[in-house]
């Protein structure tokens, strides 16, 4: 107990502080002393959605699929299932197969499903030619859509996801032969249907209070920034009509002041590669207008466009500006690696991960697990936050796939934006000093330092 108390004096300040829901972490060193523009998405940035939506997406795509596409009358018994998904999941579209995949390519043990039925590693190993090793070609290009498999990384996917597995399942129990390419396409379609015929936007514009989520701190962050005299400015892929919906609700009906550009339908991600489209004037009822657009207005809405036309006419470029979004792909990627902005990730998954890794229960399992490497307790810890899946950041020992592509195109990710209203905005982000594996710990530098060549050193390194 003595070595104990003296090896927790030695710890610097914070090291056992727990992690919290309302913190911003960081990938990058990011001093928001030297960010001027502060640059926005709406869905699931600006606009936090109540859950509830999922299920309505899940049912009407299931209902497009038996009525415009003639699927099998029978999948109408499927409802939604809340947590049988995770955002960053691949699904292998010739094999049907939906799987979580670490960093390294290797798909997770246990975490392979057909339909909603898990299927055996060994099966596994045998559909890849002996290995659970997925090569990168098969994997994703750029935006995580590869000739063979697809990677979910946004959050509207989950019902797209469960709908997939859904209809899988039918056609499988049922022993219907299908073409899995075809069944792919049609459910991606049909759940694109629900967004492109404006279903999801009728749904929040009719009961926006109930499904639209901490309003009042999103109207809180902008106006922070912008009394610190911070530009603001909105790229968002949805039309004008359903984004002024719900910022009038959130912050007022002048919440276009708080905004020097804004910029809506701008078909993210290819905004930022093609220099083609052109931006178009929306008047104050939403129609488009014919004439040329020479400069940025604030205040005016704008439709379509592109990256390099909105920084030549703008001026805003660089490292002095931080754009947030909750879509690693669509939204910060090429921002990152075209453009050198900085970017922000939004991923409302933090909270209850972070709650649940927090609790006493987990720690001491882990501490368990860390000492014992017992297979039982390691399978408790994995699937704490998802039952099928586990973590959306981890698989057993390693990072996810999903964790990877964060660190590499985001500076920050936080859980929301409301975030931003524990820091000063004067504030330098640091990216944790984390060993790799050939450095020894933090707290060894710390003993080492103090203690070199002495019996207490000896003593302390014999600590279990």
């Amino acid at each position: 107990e003595l070595h104990q108390d003296k090896a927790a004096d030695l710890l610097l300040p914070g090291v056992c502080s727990l992690p919290s829901p309302s913190t911003i972490y960081a990938n990058n060193e990011i001093s928001l002393e030297d960010i001027d523009i502060y640059g926005f998405d709406y869905d699931h940035t600006l606009a936090h959605y109540s859950t509830c939506l999922h299920r309505l997406i899940f049912e009407a795509a299931r209902d497009i699929l038996v009525e415009q596409y003639k699927y099998p009358r029978g999948i109408r018994s499927y409802e939604y299932i809340p947590n049988f998904a995770i955002r960053g999941l691949h699904y292998d579209i010739k094999k049907s197969l939906l799987m979580k995949i670490d960093a390294f390519h290797y798909v997770q043990p246990g975490t392979a499903y057909r339909g909603l039925q898990p299927v055996a590693d060994e099966e596994v190993i045998e559909m890849y030619g002996g290995t659970k090793h997925i090569p990168l070609y098969h994997m994703s290009d750029f935006y995580g859509k590869g000739p063979a498999i697809k990677q979910f990384m946004d959050i509207f996917s989950l019902p797209e996801v469960t709908l997939l597995s859904c209809v899988n399942d039918y056609f499988l129990s049922h022993n219907i032969d299908f073409d899995q390419v075809h069944l792919f396409k049609d459910v991606t379609d049909a759940v694109g249907d629900v967004h492109t015929k404006g279903l999801m936007y009728k749904w929040i514009e009719d009961d926006i209070e109930r499904h639209i989520l901490h309003g009042n701190e999103t109207c809180e962050v902008l106006s922070r920034l912008v009394n610190n005299g911070k530009t603001l400015f909105l790229i968002t892929n949805s039309p004008f009509s359903f984004v002024n919906r719900g910022m009038t609700y959130m912050i007022g009906k002048d919440w276009r002041d708080l905004f020097g550009a804004i910029i809506v339908q701008a078909e993210k991600p290819s905004f930022f590669t093609d220099r083609r489209k052109p931006f178009r004037h929306l008047d104050e009822k939403g129609s488009l207008q014919w004439d040329r657009v020479t400069k940025i207005e604030k205040g005016r809405i704008y439709r379509q466009g592109n990256l390099f036309d909105f920084v030549q006419l703008t001026g805003w470029r660089g490292s002095a500006v931080l754009y947030f979004g909750d879509h690693i792909y669509s939204d910060l990627a090429d921002l990152m690696l075209r453009h050198g902005w900085r970017t922000g990730a939004i991923i409302p998954e933090l909270e209850k991960e972070i709650q649940i890794t927090n609790t006493e229960e987990y720690m001491h399992t882990l501490t368990w697990l860390q000492d014992n490497m017992d297979w039982g307790v390691r399978n408790l810890t994995s699937h704490s936050c998802s039952e099928l899946f586990g973590s959306i950041f981890r698989t057993y020992h390693n990072p996810t796939y999903f964790s990877r592509r964060l660190c590499r195109f985001s500076d920050l990710y936080m859980a929301s934006i409301r975030c931003l209203l524990n820091y000063d905005l004067k504030f330098t982000f640091y990216p944790r000093r984390t060993p790799l594996q050939h450095e020894a710990p933090l707290w060894m530098d710390r003993l080492c330092t103090g203690c070199m060549k002495t019996p207490f050193l000896e003593e302390m390194m014999h600590i279990r």
